[in-house]
């Protein structure tokens, strides 16, 4: 099994500020993980209103359950399950839909390959994966403007020229490379950049 991310200080005191009636934190705790959700509809082949269905489903799991969640930590791990046995259900609840003689072969075609995808160590490295999207959005958003614009300006593809990043953020060229390092360092420094560092790094 691959090390995810348990001790995720952010990810704690979401969880409790949520349990606590925090209508803030709730809303938090769904902004951060819903493309992680949707992550999971789209393994599924779900989209639109099917993703939106198991959405609703999975966030009215969280609200039932949050009091009960052992790890708060482990948030994002329970959401992927619970993502994957909604996705599974809506899909064999569709497949009773067709003639029975058709029905298998339309929840093979469906999920038969991701099926198993998402429960084995493949599961794992994938919501690591998503683990650490989160964090970087999360850790970017807490960076100045500045260093958002720049940092998205070196990383674009292609990135932009060291005359036109100078040009468009009143820089001086010999003053980018400076200021990339202390963007980056500072974006390093986020606690949930740091907390996944730590999780990486464990045996």
């Amino acid at each position: 099994m691959i090390a995810t991310v348990r001790d995720d200080p952010a990810v704690i005191e979401l969880v409790d500020r949520a349990r606590a009636g925090d209508q803030a934190a709730w809303d938090a705790i769904v902004e951060r993980y819903a493309p992680l959700v949707w992550g999971v509809c789209r393994r599924f082949g779900l989209a639109g209103a099917d993703a939106e269905d198991v959405g609703a489903c999975v966030w009215l799991r969280l609200v039932e359950r949050l009091q009960t969640i052992r790890e708060p930590a482990a948030l994002p791990g329970w959401l992927a399950t619970t993502a994957r046995r909604e996705c599974l259900y809506l899909l064999r609840t569709r497949s009773r839909q067709v003639p029975v003689a058709g029905a298998e072969r339309v929840l093979e075609s469906a999920v038969g390959a991701d099926v198993a995808d998402v429960t084995d160590d493949a599961a794992d490295e994938w919501l690591l994966a998503q683990e650490r999207q989160i964090a970087l959005r999360e850790a970017f958003a807490r960076l100045s403007e500045r260093c958002q614009r720049l940092l998205s300006m070196l990383f674009a593809d292609p990135p932009a020229s060291y005359a036109q990043i100078g040009a468009e953020l009143d820089m001086a060229v010999g003053a980018i490379g400076p200021n990339r390092q202390r963007c980056l360092a500072k974006l390093r420094a986020s606690p949930a950049l740091a907390a996944l560092v730590e999780a990486g790094e464990q045996p």
